[in-house]
């Protein structure tokens, strides 16, 4: 579900504040989007109350990041964003994305070893792991 909808209360919006902001020191020119699914019949039906949405834009296609776009989405123990605690996070998904769709991804199960056709460099997946990292430890 988007972020920018799940922001209904103080608490949240400071949690989403907090991710945009550890994405960033990672990686600066990347400009967040908290709203990267449209709001169709269609999206509506998958749309999943558990889960917390954001995408990060870059400048343009970059040969580091293999993709233009990245895809974060957040997985939540079920009802935990719906309370005033601090919700507890099971998982990550980062997709990298570009005009011809999904070009890499790295879920934090397993070994959160990237797949794909064109994965982002080393560097940049160790900067990714870490991002995953960090998200856990401000989401306990």
């Amino acid at each position: 579900m988007n972020a920018a909808e799940q922001a209904r209360s103080l608490e949240l919006a400071q949690l989403i504040a907090s991710v945009v902001t550890l994405f960033r020191q990672r990686c600066p020119d990347a400009r967040p989007n908290l709203r990267p699914w449209r709001d169709d019949p269609q999206t509506r039906r998958f749309a999943e109350g558990s889960s917390l949405d954001l995408a990060f834009h870059l400048p343009g296609w970059s040969p580091k990041w293999q993709c233009r776009s990245l895809l974060v989405q957040m997985r939540f123990a079920e009802g935990a964003l719906s309370g005033d605690s601090t919700p507890h996070l099971l998982g990550v998904l980062i997709s990298g994305m570009t005009f011809q769709g999904e070009q890499w991804r790295l879920a934090t199960v397993g070994s959160w070893q990237v797949s794909g056709q064109k994965p982002p460099i080393d560097a940049v997946v160790s900067d990714l792991r870490s991002f995953c990292l960090d998200l856990f430890e401000l989401l306990p």
